[in-house]
């Protein structure tokens, strides 16, 4: 195993012990410590009940953090999305590979190799990152907006990499039809 210094800029201020990497404060905790408490809140709600609030969260989340980061670096488009899983794999969560993106149509296939969530829980035989669905519909969404569609979508995990017989997960973005609207 090669190790490498992190590749996404982080500044920490002097004063106030911030960390920061481009225009937004960061939290650099241990994935155990993440993961544990992530565990713990499913339990006490239900895998179901945990999964819709993270995925309004993250969505919303995910939103902003594509609009900042768009007009810090002057992106647009594809590049937002590609740009978005390029800072989710350096961060720890695993590795990111967007397999199919048309913004015409508002579709996308992420692939997910070594998962933070599937080191740490193992092969527990159901989808574990169900966190990162409101990710890459509100990822998608704001690159839509920000080009001027009214087009909005929806994500879900179709496979973990934490089931039998699977070694990565997959995550599709599609459209929401108007009755889901």
């Amino acid at each position: 195993m090669t190790k490498l210094a992190p590749a996404l800029p982080i500044e920490v201020d002097s004063e106030t012990g911030v960390w920061t990497s481009d225009a937004l404060p960061m939290l650099y905790v241990p994935r155990h410590f993440f993961i544990n408490n992530h565990v713990a809140v499913e339990e006490a709600l239900g895998a179901e009940k945990y999964a819709e609030i993270l995925y309004h969260a993250g969505y919303k989340s995910a939103w902003h953090w594509c609009e900042k980061e768009a007009e810090l670096h002057g992106i647009s488009g594809e590049a937002v999305f590609e740009h978005y899983m390029l800072r989710l794999s350096q961060r720890g969560w695993g590795l990111f590979i967007t397999e199919q993106i048309d913004l015409e149509s508002g579709t996308a296939q992420v692939r997910l190799e070594h998962s933070a969530f599937v080191y740490q829980m193992g092969k527990v035989g159901r989808k574990v990152e169900y966190m990162f669905t409101g990710w890459f519909a509100g990822a998608m969404d704001q690159i839509l907006a920000a080009r001027g569609s009214d087009l909005r979508t929806v994500a879900e995990q179709t496979q973990s990499a934490a089931e039998p017989g699977c070694d990565v997960g997959i995550f599709v973005v599609k459209p929401l039809t108007d009755a889901a609207r």
